[in-house]
């Protein structure tokens, strides 16, 4: 991976694994706490409920009894239904009447107080109008029995123009001679909404259950139908979770009946999932913050190195001068310093190997050139030319005279330069001196360009190409021609000859082979010693090629560059 990537991927996990188990850790104990407090909210509200029942059941069975026998009503009621005498029967009925107005006006919470008799289908002395079609018949399953008196759990209200739902209680009166009459009243009633400081925002569902765990009242009828049992296989939890919904269950120790709260899982959960969306949301921004971060730390660092890589280009390209950049990091604008001057060393190294590589050529051109003591020589060449004039041997002082121009020329002062014309001149005397000695003349033709003849050049380059033509099988019909010209502003010096030519192999090791590799070859060192003059002297811009072809001749062409030596 690059560094960019592993920065990336270190705040990444550094911000994420603390952040992950603190979370973890959080939704551990908020769960905790949240559920806690969700069960105790529910169980308060529970035992709300379960009170109000049965404080609405308990006012609804003294009114019951009441009504029964030997409730005060209960025995009118008896007296009413035994007695014949009409006027008696009429002020009875009056009573009736009355008794059961005011006993319900005294019970606020009483909706429907009346005397049903089953076999006329019919309710009297009721407090208030009765539907059309009451029948007791038409109850739900009672949610509790006790002292004869059925408790029925929330149904809509038998009372003419109430169409909300009621809880009723229902007595059968002990009357002889009389059949199914009964003593029936209602309470409206409303399950209490749940307190605004729970957890829960919306109201839960509510089942009522008898006894037998039987549902007699449903509010979710679809899911949990009444009539059927609930959660028969778990009666005794008092919560529990199914398919849809958390349920808490209570029971009403005096009255038998149990009423069960259901609220969605939804709903149940809402407080800890938007603890879960906050979280997730913090991670988010955990996240990207981590990544500015890690993208500020990551271009804090890239700068440096694209000042290191620039820094290193430069060197690979040859500039060894540092440029002066900060970084302005303590650490990182060190290391560049440190290698700047490493720069500045090697710049140092390369200029004295250039100097110690100057002065080993000088010495080797000099080892060269003084092979031989010149003074020494050049004296007595000149005492044998004075005694060939004196003894009248022309041949001898035209070979000693030749010789001794060729050799002041040759062994010039070090360092010395020369002109292309001069250069010339002593190929003249060294193919003279050559004629003298092989006894038969050579075709020298020479074509120069007057322009290029004062241009400076080294000495002693001319004679070993031509010594190495003549080396090389040049005979009586041989020729050597010499051009010089300028050509795209240099200068190009070409000597060709039609000696026997030389292999590619050999011309190979002539340009490129060191000087040892020359004398394994048995090639000698006249050109590669001109090859290394003029790399020395031009600085490497000079070039040196050869065209041969074996019987027919050889062409040596010297381009030397425009503007002439650098000369130190």
């Amino acid at each position: 991976m690059s560094l960019k990537t592993r920065i990336t991927w270190f705040f990444i996990l550094s911000t994420l694994v603390p952040f992950v188990c603190t979370a973890w850790l959080s939704y551990t104990a908020m769960s905790s706490i949240l559920v806690n407090k969700l069960q105790s909210s529910q169980y308060n509200q529970l035992a709300q409920v379960q009170m109000s029942l049965e404080n609405a059941y308990d006012n609804l069975n003294i009114i019951v009894q009441q009504l029964a026998i030997p409730g005060n009503i209960g025995y009118k009621l008896r007296d009413y239904l035994y007695t014949d005498n009409e006027s008696d029967k009429r002020i009875l009925a009056k009573e009736l009447e009355t008794d059961v107005s005011l006993l319900s006006f005294t019970s606020p919470t009483i909706s429907l107080t009346t005397y049903y008799f089953n076999s006329l289908k019919t309710a009297l002395f009721a407090n208030t109008s009765t539907k059309s079609d009451f029948n007791l018949l038409a109850l739900p399953l009672p949610l509790s029995t006790r002292y004869q008196i059925s408790n029925f759990a929330p149904h809509l209200s038998n009372e003419r123009y109430n169409n909300g739902y009621v809880i009723s209680a229902l007595q059968k009166l002990d009357l002889p001679g009389q059949e199914e009459v009964y003593a029936y009243v209602e309470s409206s009633y409303h399950f209490t909404a749940i307190n605004e400081e729970n957890v829960v925002t919306a109201n839960p569902y509510y089942l009522l259950l008898n006894s037998s765990n039987t549902i007699t009242y449903s509010e979710l009828p679809e899911m949990y139908p009444v009539g059927n049992y609930f959660q028969n296989d778990q009666a005794e939890q008092t919560n529990g979770l199914d398919e849809h919904h958390y349920w808490f269950k209570t029971s009403s120790t005096a009255q038998g009946w149990q009423v069960v709260s259901l609220i969605p899982k939804s709903q149940y959960n809402a407080e800890r999932d938007h603890w879960v969306l906050q979280m997730l949301g913090l991670l988010i921004l955990f996240i990207v913050i981590t990544l500015i971060l890690a993208g500020v730390l990551w271009k804090t660092i890239f700068n440096p190195l694209h000042l290191f890589h620039r820094e290193m280009k430069w060197l690979s390209n040859g500039q060894l001068h540092p440029i002066i950049k900060k970084s302005n990091i303590i650490e990182f604008d060190e290391l560049l310093q440190q290698f700047r001057n490493m720069k500045n060393q090697i710049a140092v190294l390369f200029q004295e190997v250039e100097i110690k590589e100057k002065k080993r050529a000088d010495l080797e051109i000099e080892k060269l050139l003084y092979q031989i003591n010149p003074h020494f020589l050049m004296n007595t060449l000149d005492t044998v030319h004075w005694l060939a004039v004196m003894n009248g041997q022309k041949e001898i002082d035209q070979l000693v005279s030749s010789l001794n121009k060729l050799l002041y020329y040759n062994l010039g002062k070090l360092g010395e330069l020369s002109t292309i014309e001069e250069e010339l001149e002593s190929l003249k005397q060294y193919l003279l001196l050559q004629e003298i000695r092989y006894q038969f003349k050579f075709d020298l033709q020479i074509e120069a360009e007057a322009p290029v003849l004062q241009t400076i050049v080294p000495r002693f380059i001319l004679q070993p190409i031509v010594e190495n033509a003549l080396y090389h099988g040049l005979d009586d019909q041989g020729f050597i021609r010499v051009t010089v010209a300028e050509q795209d502003q240099d200068v190009v010096i070409s000597v060709m000859d039609n000696g026997t030519g030389i292999s590619e192999q050999d011309i190979a090791i002539l340009l490129h082979e060191d000087q040892l590799e020359h004398k394994k070859a048995g090639i000698g060192i006249g050109i590669p010693y001109v090859i290394r003059m003029l790399d020395s002297y031009f600085e490497g811009k000079a070039k040196v090629e050869i065209e041969s072809e074996l019987g027919i001749g050889t062409t040596i062409y010297l381009t030397l560059p425009a503007g002439g030596m650098t000369v130190d």
